[in-house]
């Protein structure tokens, strides 16, 4: 167990209307950068009170929400430790969008990537087994508006989302749609994930967006998720920045 250090080194406050808001986000960002690491102790409520500038009843409240996105772990007599990462709820919005954040080799867009993959195949692929010729008829609106939208950027993107969350919707697959959801909205929140432009952007989506639409109308449920991973795939690495290359000497 690492024991707390007799001077606590952290970064200078940011200002926030609530401020245990203030203090859970820090303290979240703290512990996703790694400046906190695994099974080492927090600071005393003394002390993080009196570097946060509030009362000891927000930190212990700050605390439990902490605890409760599976960031760190209370235990009487031995103070609150910071826990291993399998055991942070990813899901969670504050932890998600700060791993995004603070992901400078883009791992974790990476991994995001493959999870929303799987998923949004698996929902493709339940969706072109049992779709109505009403369902089809909304999927095959949002692929038409992304063809109209596709030369205005904004408009087109939009669209995008809207086929995806469709065909997540449509699939009746509710766990799964509530995780490629929480998953691909907060991933678009980063600039990191939508990366670069590259050529003929707007044309290789729409075509990869055009046979999962395909496949579904034809109720090729291999050809749905083969067409729906290889979209959400692809289309990230082509996007993808190259993360920065450490100085050796470093």
């Amino acid at each position: 167990m690492t024991a707390a250090p007799d001077k606590f080194a952290f970064p200078p406050r940011r200002r926030a209307e609530r401020l245990s808001v203030a203090v859970v986000s820090e303290l979240v960002e703290l512990i996703v950068t790694g400046q906190l690491t695994e099974n080492e102790l927090l600071p005393p409520e003394g002390p993080l009170s009196e570097h946060f500038g509030v009362s000891r009843t927000v930190i212990r409240e700050s605390v439990k929400r902490l605890e409760e996105k599976g960031l760190v772990i209370v235990t009487q007599g031995r103070g609150t430790q910071v826990a291993r990462s399998g055991s942070w709820n990813m899901l969670d919005p504050l932890v998600l969008s700060a791993l995004i954040d603070n992901d400078e080799s883009l791992g974790i867009l990476d991994e995001l990537t493959i999870v929303r993959g799987s998923l949004e195949s698996a929902m493709a692929g339940a969706m072109a087994a049992r779709r109505t010729p009403e369902e089809l008829t909304r999927i095959e609106h949002a692929l038409q508006v992304m063809r109209e939208t596709q030369h205005e950027s904004d408009s087109f993107r939009q669209a995008d989302v809207v086929f995806h969350l469709t065909v997540m919707e449509l699939s009746r697959n509710h766990l799964a749609e509530n995780i490629a959801k929480r998953l691909y909205l907060h991933a678009l929140e980063s600039n990191r994930f939508h990366g670069m432009g590259y050529e003929n952007a707007f044309q290789s989506t729409l075509d990869e967006h055009a046979a999962v639409a395909d496949a579904i109308a034809r109720q090729d449920v291999a050809a749905a998720e083969q067409s729906m991973r290889h979209h959400i795939v692809s289309s990230w690495q082509r996007r993808r920045f190259e993360p920065p290359r450490k100085d050796p000497d470093d």
